[in-house]
C-alpha cells in the first residue's frame, strides 16, 4: 500500500482512519489505532482546552506514529483548540460541521495537513476550493451526526469523486473489508470508520453502549432531529420520545428542551481503563486484505 494516496499523505501503513467521535475517542483509542498502522484521531469536540491538551500529550507518549485530531467547527472553544494544536505540533487535523476556509490557511502555515468531512459533492468542491488536502465523504448510513441530504455512501462516493481530485476517504456504514473495497472501487482512496472503533476495547464508551451497538440489527437506528442537527439514534426510550415529539410537530425549542444538557455523554460514555488490544491489529489487516492496493 506504499502507493496508496491516503497512506502517503498521512504516513500510515493502512488507509484506515478512526473517526474522531466525541466521548469515545481519547488518547487510548487514537494511539492504539496509530500503533496498529491506521490513523487515530482524538475527538476534540467533547473536550475543554485543558482536557484536550492532556489527551494530545498522552497520545504523544503512547505512540511515535502519526495521529490527528477531529474538531467540529461549530465548537465554541475551537480557537483555543487550534492554538493547542499549533503549540503541540499536531501534524494532522480533520475538521467537520462547518466551512474549513477560516482555518485551513492558518494550519497550512504551520505545516499541518487538513482533511474536511462533507456530506455532499457540493461541499466537497467548496472544501477543495478552501485548500484542504483531503476529503472525507460521509454517507447517510453513518452514526452520530449526519448531513441533511440523506445521500447514501455508495451514491455519494462516485459523485464526490467526479467533483474533486483530492485524496478521498469514504465514511458511513463501513465495517468490513468488503465494504471498504466497494467504496474504493467507486473512487475512494481509503475509509474512515466510526462505530467499529467505538465498540473497541480502547474506546472510552461504556460497555453497555458497546454491547447495545453490537446487538443492534437492521432498522434499529433512525436519523432524527433534522431541525436541530441531524443525528442517528439507537432505538430506546429516548428515541421513542424524540419520534413522538417530531411526529406531533414539536417546535425547535421543544426539541431542545427534550434533549436537555449533556445527552450524548449520558447516552454512551464513561471513562474506563483498558489495555491496548492486539485485536485492532488483526482487524486492520482483515479490513485491508481485500484492498485493490494490496500487493500480491
Amino acid at each position: 500500500m506504499s502507493e496508496n494516496r491516503i497512506c502517503k499523505l498521512f504516513g500510515i501503513k493502512y488507509p484506515v482512519i478512526q473517526g474522531g467521535m466525541v466521548w469515545c475517542s481519547g488518547w487510548r483509542l487514537a494511539s492504539a489505532v496509530s500503533n496498529c498502522g491506521g490513523l487515530g484521531l482524538i475527538g476534540a469536540g467533547s473536550m475543554h482546552p485543558d482536557t484536550f491538551e492532556q489527551h494530545v500529550r498522552k497520545t504523544k507518549l503512547a505512540t511515535n506514529l502519526p495521529f490527528g485530531v477531529n474538531i467540529p467547527l461549530f465548537y465554541p472553544e475551537v480557537d483555543a483548540l487550534m492554538d493547542i494544536i499549533i503549540r503541540e505540533k499536531v501534524g494532522i487535523v480533520f475538521t467537520s460541521a462547518g466551512s474549513p476556509k477560516k482555518y485551513t490557511s492558518m494550519l497550512h502555515n504551520h505545516g499541518i495537513i487538513v482533511a474536511h468531512v462533507v456530506s455532499s459533492a457540493a461541499f466537497a468542491a467548496k472544501s477543495e476550493a478552501a485548500g484542504v488536502d483531503a476529503i472525507v465523504a460521509e454517507g447517510f448510513e453513518a452514526g452520530g451526526h449526519n448531513g441533511r441530504e440523506e445521500t447514501t455512501t455508495l451514491t455519494l462516493i462516485p459523485r464526490v469523486r467526479k467533483e474533486t481530485s483530492l485524496p478521498l476517504m469514504a465514511a458511513g456504514g463501513i465495517a468490513t473489508g468488503k465494504a471498504m473495497l466497494a467504496t474504493m472501487i467507486l473512487g475512494a482512496d481509503g475509509v474512515q470508520i466510526g462505530s467499529g472503533f467505538a465498540i473497541s476495547q480502547e474506546s472510552s464508551a461504556h460497555e453497555n453502549f458497546k454491547n447495545y451497538v453490537v446487538n443492534s440489527g437492521e432498522g434499529d437506528t433512525f436519523l432524527s432531529l433534522k431541525d436541530l442537527t441531524p443525528v442517528r439514534l439507537l432505538r430506546n426510550r429516548f428515541f421513542d420520545l424524540v419520534r413522538q415529539a417530531e411526529s406531533s410537530g414539536a417546535s425547535t425549542e421543544e426539541l431542545q428542551q427534550l434533549l436537555g444538557k449533556g445527552r450524548s455523554k449520558k447516552g454512551f460514555s464513561r471513562e474506563i481503563l483498558t489495555r491496548v488490544s492486539s485485536k485492532l491489529v488483526r482487524w486492520l489487516r482483515l479490513l485491508t486484505r481485500s484492498s485493490p492496493y494490496r500487493k500480491s
